[in-house]
């Protein structure tokens, strides 16, 4: 009989549900093999083995270990047996397919948290026996962290590796004890004796060997640095490739809840605040270094290292967690699976490749555990030896080795063409053919006529003066100036790519100046420089963009995060629905919670805001949108953003405040009502929001309960509205959401900022002026408390559907409109203005607004929209208008809204000349004579 005959008969009676399998895990690994007898022999329960191990089981299990063990070479004998135990533990459940890669990934890097924390705090009491607890100033313990990096620290330890560490501390000061220590040598003796516990050899062994070059200053820095210490270091000296190693980092060992506090305060190192495209660059250049040193090494065969392998996974999804990470929270995961997933899923990579790149990730991780678990050590490299190759083929279930090297070489050239895709060669290897020209403009070498007869020779044949002196113009900013030479010359490069992107457009110099101007406007944001010079796509879609409008060009200046929109043509055309709208900001905004993170969510709700009116805009250039469905997108977009600006509005009131009660005990609530072009569902770029408060609290002195202070309800209300509208129009860096207009509340500028319900009915119904009813018209409730919201439609129905007397309403409703074309209308014999204007736009709402006042009694229908389209198809069905003139009506706003909305892109205003529109002008004029006129 075999050693290995011998093993498995000892093993079947004791874990009869490994018994099948154990032939080949013993063929897959020497470390198994050998190992084996020692539990045996130490009478391990191999029943249990055919379990998952419980959360937290490892830990306990260490800390059970060395409980009452003072002598220090025992307790390092006690770690490395448990440390073998549990390693052949998870080597035989892995060979044996019982657990799957997430879970041996986990166990091993569970067992390191476990014997590296329980190392420390053995540790820690020697030395504190000897020099006494380390304080600070104020007399408060300072306690140890320590942040595992790498595998360790996403929780992906594979089976061989070294655990890469930094240790820190939480303040400065020195130790309590007979013996004093400063605290830097307190905690430098803390590490270094925490790390000989786990690396030092000894008959048994090691537990895990210990990288802590990752620390500040590497091999030179200090092995243990105070947080005030590390906070400076990367401010000040922090390095690409550190914000890259940082993505990993997890508290692990000491204080973790100080360790996730440090984690938060270098976060703005990891993740800019805005889209870094900088950071594909490094990723880029540390992959060449990284490609040398493969080259140089011969490490062809390391499915780490070499082309296509486990390192090309991780740069993929950690570019995009450096990219985006800053804004978008789910990025901010130490994983690299639930990252994947989540990119899938997102749209970020396409679903099939991130299915296949994370296909391609569990193959790759279990083939470098096989390679591992093989003899326990630290290689990356495919075997060479028929043994060790016939392990890895056991260990993996091939049929030989041809067949496992068919699929190692099929899943490594996928993970290459994807990373060659995300990682594709900035376009400077490949010069513009007008790069020459722009060098020399840029230079000066070429200047006066015979620039501008270069600038026409390529096709700049219109404007060449206004070409060349948006170009000096670029070249004379400040921030231009201030680039170094190298930066400039990227620069360059970009500019000669944005002159054959403009050449393609149908005016090329308003498509160049105008993108230049955006270029004008991020000169000092090098990371968006690099997006527009590295991707085909955005550049492509800004100059078209651009060429299309001047407004969508001031608007992509003033909110450069937009650019970011523009890699993805298929989003970029075709923006969000309704509910996919909400949804998505709202998945944004789960992880913030005012008031701690305020000035974040109101950027989110700003950022927001742009990405989606540019996708609109840009659907609409290319009329992928009818002018009916962009306004649809607009007012959404509006609502989704008050929508979660009134909940960032609670959230601050509630935490300072608590709640205000009603009378019964309940929560008051409160409502948003919008008016006019929102309320209508005919919102346009740029528009304001015309918004009116209620809340239904019965009992505004008493106090609100549960928050820090107590304030009474009525001021608790008054704060929430100039809350909302601080969230929604306070300027900050990123802009202002949207502008606010009150004057339609009750009693205009001198009315209160938010109504009750009741008070709200009462003025309507007995104080309104016949001009706030025809507002009331366009009203409807759009966020807030869904009662009130339901109450507010009960009060607009009836207030709407009361008998008037036609010729009053009649009288009040022209004064109104002479009132305002006396004040507004800007028409003039060579002009006509469109919305003022007589036949226009306000006209043909006054006809609609009379009709509803008029006739709503008759029928409840009439008052069911708040859009005139939708109110004027209500108005035939009940009789009160012809279908014809419907149809007049309709079509008139219909154009001239089209063409408002058109001048509006073109920051043009609302003044067509005299004639145009003349036959839309007659039809509605004669229209009004009918309805509104003498006699009418």
């Amino acid at each position: 009989m075999t050693a290995d005959d011998s093993l498995i008969a000892q093993l079947r009676e004791r874990a009869p549900v490994l018994a099948s399998e154990l032939p080949r895990v013993l063929t897959a690994s020497r470390f198994v093999r050998a190992a084996l007898p020692v539990l045996i022999d130490a009478g391990e329960d191999f029943a249990d083995w055919s379990r998952s191990l419980a959360a937290g089981e490892l830990a306990a299990a260490v800390d059970a270990a060395l409980a009452g063990v003072d002598d220090p070479a025992l307790a390092m004998q006690k770690l490395r047996r448990l440390r073998r135990r549990y390693m052949v533990r998870i080597a035989v459940r892995d060979l044996a397919n019982l657990a799957s890669l997430d879970e041996t990934l986990g166990d091993l890097s569970d067992l390191a948290d476990a014997c590296l924390g329980s190392a420390l705090r053995a540790v820690e009491q020697r030395l504190q026996a000897r020099h006494g607890i380390p304080r600070n100033a104020a007399g408060e313990v300072i306690r140890p962290v320590v942040l595992g990096m790498g595998k360790l620290g996403g929780r992906e330890l594979n089976f061989s590796s070294d655990i890469d560490l930094i240790f820190c501390h939480t303040d400065s000061g020195e130790t309590d004890g007979p013996k004093v220590l400063s605290s830097d040598e307190y905690f430098a003796r803390l590490a270094q004796e925490t790390t000989k516990w786990l690396v030092a050899p000894t008959a048994d062994g090691f537990v895990f060997r210990v990288d802590t070059m990752l620390r500040p200053f590497g091999s030179a820095g200090a092995l243990s640095a105070s947080f005030p210490a590390l906070e400076d270091y990367y401010q000040v000296h922090g390095r690409e490739w550190e914000r890259y190693a940082l993505i990993k980092a997890r508290p692990v060992a000491g204080d973790l809840a100080a360790g996730q506090r440090l984690l938060q305060t270098l976060r703005p190192f990891v993740y800019r605040r805005y889209l870094d495209y900088n950071a594909i660059g490094a990723l880029r250049e540390l992959k060449r270094l990284i490609e040398s040193e493969v080259a140089r090494k011969g490490l062809a065969n390391n499915i780490k290292l070499g082309a296509g392998g486990i390192r090309e996974i991780e740069f993929i999804v950690q570019s995009f967690q450096l990219v985006r990470g800053g804004s978008v929270a789910a990025l901010r995961d130490t994983r690299l699976r639930p990252v994947l997933r989540y990119l899938g899923e997102n749209g970020y990579l396409d679903p099939d490749d991130a299915a296949r790149l994370d296909a391609a990730y569990v193959f790759l991780r279990r083939l470098e555990n096989a390679i591992q678990m093989y003899a326990d050590q630290q290689t990356h490299t495919l075997p060479e030896t028929d043994e060790a190759r016939a392990a890895l083929v056991a260990a993996l279930g091939f049929a030989d080795w041809p067949a496992l090297l068919q699929r190692v070489d099929a899943v490594r050239a996928e993970v290459e063409r994807q990373f060659a895709r995300v990682f594709a060669t900035a376009p400077e290897t490949a010069a513009s053919p007008h790069q020459a020209l722009v060098d020399a403009l840029w230079a000066g070498s070429v200047s006066g006529d015979a620039a501008l007869d270069a600038l026409c020779d390529i096709g700049f044949r219109q404007r060449p003066q206004a070409v060349l002196a948006q170009i000096e113009s670029l070249r004379e900013v400040r921030l231009v100036r201030a680039m170094r030479e190298d930066a400039v010359q990227r620069l360059r490069m970009l500019l000669a790519l944005l002159f054959a992107e403009a050449l393609t457009q149908r005016d090329p110099e308003s498509a160049l100046i105008r993108t230049l101007r955006v270029v004008e406007a991020v000169a000092g944001r090098s990371t968006y420089l690099t997006l527009l010079r590295e991707s085909q796509p955005a550049r492509a879609a800004l100059v078209r963009l651009c060429a299309a409008s001047p407004w969508l060009t001031d608007f992509i200046a003033r909110a450069p995060i937009v650019l970011d929109s523009l890699l993805d043509p298929r989003s970029l055309y075709a923006p969000p629905d309704r509910e996919e709208l909400f949804a998505e900001l709202r998945r944004r905004a789960e992880a913030l919670r005012p008031p701690a993170d305020t000035e974040q969510a109101m950027d989110l709700l700003r950022h927001y805001q742009r990405e989606i009116t540019l996708r609109i805009a840009a659907a609409d250039l290319v009329e992928a949108l009818p002018l009916v469905k962009v306004s649809d997108r607009l007012t959404w977009l509006a609502e989704s953003i008050v929508d979660q600006a009134l909940r960032f509005a609670w959230m601050e009131m509630q935490a300072q405040y608590g709640t205000p009660l009603r009378r019964d005990g309940t929560a008051a609530g409160f409502a948003v009502i919008a008016y006019g072009k929102f309320g209508g569902i005919e919102l346009g770029y740029g528009s304001d929001l015309d918004l009116v408060f209620l809340h239904d609290c019965d009992q505004l002195d008493a106090d609100s309960v549960g928050g820090a202070r107590r304030i009474d309800n009525g001021t608790y209300l008054a704060r929430l509205a100039q809350r909302l509208i601080n969230w929604l129009s306070t300027q900050t860096a990123a802009g202002r959401a949207y502008e606010v207009d009150m004057e339609l509340r009750p009693n205009g500028r001198s009315g209160l900022l938010v109504s009750s319900l009741s008070r709200f009915a009462d003025y309507q119904k007995n104080e309104a002026w016949t001009w706030e009813h025809q507002a009331l018209t366009r009203a409807r409730w759009v966020a807030g408390s869904p009662q009130i919201g339901a109450a507010f439609d009960a009060v607009r129905r009836d207030v709407l559907m009361r008998v008037r007397d036609t010729e009053t309403l009649r009288r009040e409703i022209l004064d109104m409109r002479a009132k305002m074309r006396a004040n507004l209308d800007k028409s003039t014999s060579e002009v006509w203005d469109i919305k003022q204007g007589q036949g226009g736009l306000v006209d043909i709402e006054f006809i609609t607004q009379y009709l509803v006042l008029r006739d709503a009694h008759k029928d409840a229908g009439i008052v069911q929209w708040s859009d005139n389209w939708r109110q004027l198809e209500a108005l035939e069905r009940a009789g009160s208008i012809g279908a014809a003139d419907v149809r007049t009506l309709i079509d008139c706003y219909r154009r001239y809204r089209t063409w408002a909305h058109a001048q509006a892109l073109q920051n043009a205003p609302l003044l067509c000349e005299a004639q145009r529109f003349a036959d839309e002008r007659a039809a509605v004029t004669r229209l009004w004579s009918r309805y509104l006129g003498a006699g009418a």
